[in-house]
């Protein structure tokens, strides 16, 4: 197990495949990106890698972060993010972790926070078909109806599908394609969508349902 990296996500694109297909993809920038800590077995229970991405100003971070930054000797970053790694893979504080980890025609997992939709209904929400549009039914036809029985139980589930705040959680997308990596302006293509809006930061790593290559 090896580490992966940190990106942010630009958008979405399509490009044209040998016999002239489009093919949907995301963009994904990786900028700045480096070691910050390497914990070990010995002294933290576990081996992790952290990473950091994109340079900020010091006076834009706390002074127990900028300590931190200081031990690893590298510029301060907008944000960390730790992976888990066999002890053979770990890496040196201070090294630069590039798109070109990644190749095209690898499986990849990435890990972000959905668009949030706000308060929805159980339509949107759960894609619950809603009510008639006839036969009695008046004014509530994107209602969810009835939540619970008669006297016993008498009381609604936990878990009940119900209307609420939908997105703005964590979710990881499995097993998407990688199409095209660019090394030099750090630019990943992964092909279908991944979590997150743009302007948003995901975690890549290797599939850990499928092979790393094709």
């Amino acid at each position: 197990m090896r580490t992966g990296l940190i990106a942010k996500k630009l958008g979405m694109s399509r490009i044209f495949d040998s016999e002239g297909r489009s093919v949907p993809v995301t963009v994904l920038h990786v900028d700045n990106c480096q070691v910050v800590q390497a914990k070990t077995a010995e002294k933290d229970g576990y081996t992790a890698v952290q990473l950091g991405l994109s340079n900020k100003k010091p006076s834009r971070v706390s002074k127990a972060l900028a300590g931190h930054f200081a031990k690893a000797k590298v510029e301060p970053k907008y944000t960390l993010a730790e992976f888990r790694v066999d002890a053979a893979n770990l890496l040196e504080v201070g090294s630069a972790v590039k798109a070109d980890i990644f190749v095209p025609g690898q499986y990849v997992d990435v890990q972000g926070i959905t668009i949030g939709k706000g308060f929805a209904g159980v339509m949107k929400r759960h894609n619950f078909a809603g009510l008639e549009s006839s036969h009695g039914v008046s004014i509530s036809h994107r209602s969810h109806g009835s939540t619970g029985q008669r006297q016993d139980p008498g009381r609604v589930f936990k878990g009940k599908k119900m209307a609420g705040h939908m997105g703005a959680r964590q979710r990881t997308q499995q097993n998407l394609k990688v199409v095209s990596v660019d090394a030099e302006k750090g630019l990943i293509l992964i092909k279908g969508s991944v979590p997150g809006a743009k302007g948003m930061v995901v975690s890549v790593a290797d599939a850990v349902k499928k092979p790393a290559s094709k």
